[in-house]
């Protein structure tokens, strides 16, 4: 980094940032502000008033009533509170307004600094149709699919021809697993076209939809890229999600198990050629889909810190959230020849949800009680509630040791003494999922957990 009070044109300090999110990435924040010396603004709905964040934080604001839409959507009401409370910047975390390009542009025209890339780069790799072409024109593999939106039946029908089934049939502007369906054949895509186009309308805003030749037995391997103001682009490695369920991930870890340095080394190549192509600025991820043969496509570009990150925080020693706010000041990056790796990392996602249904499971932690030798990234306390308002997410369990093996032996010891009451979690889901051949092994896609469920139902059915 360069010396203290030297920058880009940026400014040499920041005293002070306001955290447009919620939970557990609030308090992640607000954990690395206070021993940066910095003062932190948490806005709160009424449902979290009482949740540790919020206390946290050197200041707070009520921002509105329960609904995303009354209050953690809200972007005017958020940048006035900023300006109002005297802060220089506003961290987005992830999800809620982290990828919206409109809200950056306004934190910007309030003249204050948003910590995350610009928006016109927000703007191009969020349209995943549109990321593609530029991908494309990168230089970077993409999967085979459709160049533009498909806008009825009859012409996803003639495009599924020429591409071949199975398919995925994906929102343009869709993430987080929401909008998107596989199709194994001309059936499945006639009844899902209309339901999939709606979905894309209600929760994005947008029902263009697109179609992607599905590649069987994948992975889902992403690489973690940083960029700065002097066009510097570096990677800080890769991790494995491939553990999902209903196309979200659950199971994460760095680095990914049974892929040659040689794919290893050509992905972080890959990543870097993507982030350099858009002028990338601050944290980001690129996402591939790396088949069978160690083949990579893109599969979209994620344009903030991502809820997997702690796993590279703890394999590379780095502070991600600390990197956020020394670019957004206009601070130069490490060489790349400085990163490095060392040990394992695997995060679990626990959940307040149902482990046979996946539905969540709203409720009081009248037990919260977590074992030893983890880092725990949560939210809550126990006697919080975990409300049906927001994603049921309580907590990112991160297990680091010096070997894979090591970590597996730790997580097994974690879940022993890890005790929650008062809704169900899936607890027991990752208690015996760890146990089961093709994890242990390391050599899994992303239909791991879907078939290892499957087998256990079989199994209690014989």
């Amino acid at each position: 980094m360069l010396e203290e009070g030297e920058n880009l044109g940026g400014i040499s300090y920041m005293k002070k940032i306001l955290i447009a999110n919620r939970g557990e990435i609030a308090r992640r924040i607000i954990r690395t502000c206070d021993r940066l010396g910095i003062e932190t603004i948490a806005i709160h709905s009424e449902a979290d008033g009482d949740l540790p964040y919020v206390s946290e934080a050197t200041e707070a604001a009520a921002i509105g009533p329960n609904p995303v839409a009354q209050s953690y959507l809200q972007a005017d009401k958020i940048i006035e509170e900023a300006v109002k409370r005297n802060a220089e910047a506003i961290h987005p975390g992830y999800g809620l307004l982290s990828e919206n390009a409109d809200f950056a542009r306004k934190v910007k025209q309030a003249g204050l600094i948003f910590i995350g890339p610009e928006p016109e780069v927000i703007e191009t790799m969020g349209d995943k149709l549109g990321s593609r072409r530029t991908m494309k024109q990168a230089g970077v593999p993409v999967v085979p699919g459709t160049a533009e939106g498909v806008s009825d039946i009859d012409a996803a029908v003639l495009e599924a021809k020429a591409i071949g089934y199975p398919l995925m049939l994906k929102a343009s502007a869709g993430g987080g697993g929401i909008g998107m369906v596989l199709c194994e054949n001309e059936q499945a895509l006639t009844q899902q076209f209309e339901s999939v186009k709606n979905r894309a309308k209600a929760y994005f805003g947008n029902d263009i939809v697109y179609l992607e030749k599905f590649i069987a037995n994948a992975r889902h391997i992403e690489v973690q890229i940083f960029g700065d103001e002097s066009g510097n682009i570096v990677h800080l490695y890769e991790r494995n999600c491939s553990v999902q369920r209903r196309n979200q991930k659950v199971i994460e870890e760095s680095p990914s198990p049974d892929l040659p340095e040689s794919a290893r080394t050509k992905l972080c190549e890959a990543a870097v050629q993507a982030a350099r192509a858009v002028g990338y600025t601050n944290a980001g991820t690129v996402e591939f889909i790396v088949d069978e043969n160690n083949d990579f496509y893109f599969l979209e570009m994620n344009t903030r810190l991502q809820v997997e990150h702690p796993i590279t925080e703890e394999v590379t020693g780095v502070d991600l959230v600390e990197w956020q706010i020394n670019v957004a000041k206009g601070e130069t990056l490490p060489g790349q020849d400085t990163i490095h790796t060392n040990g394992h990392s695997i995060e679990y996602r626990i959940y307040a949800e149902d482990p046979k249904t996946f539905f969540p499971s709203p409720g009081t932690l009248a037990v919260l009680k977590w074992g030893t030798g983890a880092r725990i990234e949560t939210g809550y306390e126990e006697g919080n509630k975990v409300t049906p308002f927001y994603d049921p997410m309580i907590a990112k369990v991160i297990l680091t040791g010096a070997s894979r093996e090591e970590v597996l032996e730790k997580s097994r010891k974690f879940f022993d003494e890890t005790a929650i009451e008062g809704v169900k979690t899936n607890l027991p889901l990752f208690d015996k999922f760890i146990e089961s051949k093709p994890f242990i092994e390391g050599n899994y896609a992303t239909a791991v957990l879907a078939q290892w469920l499957t087998q256990q139902k079989e199994e209690k059915t014989v």
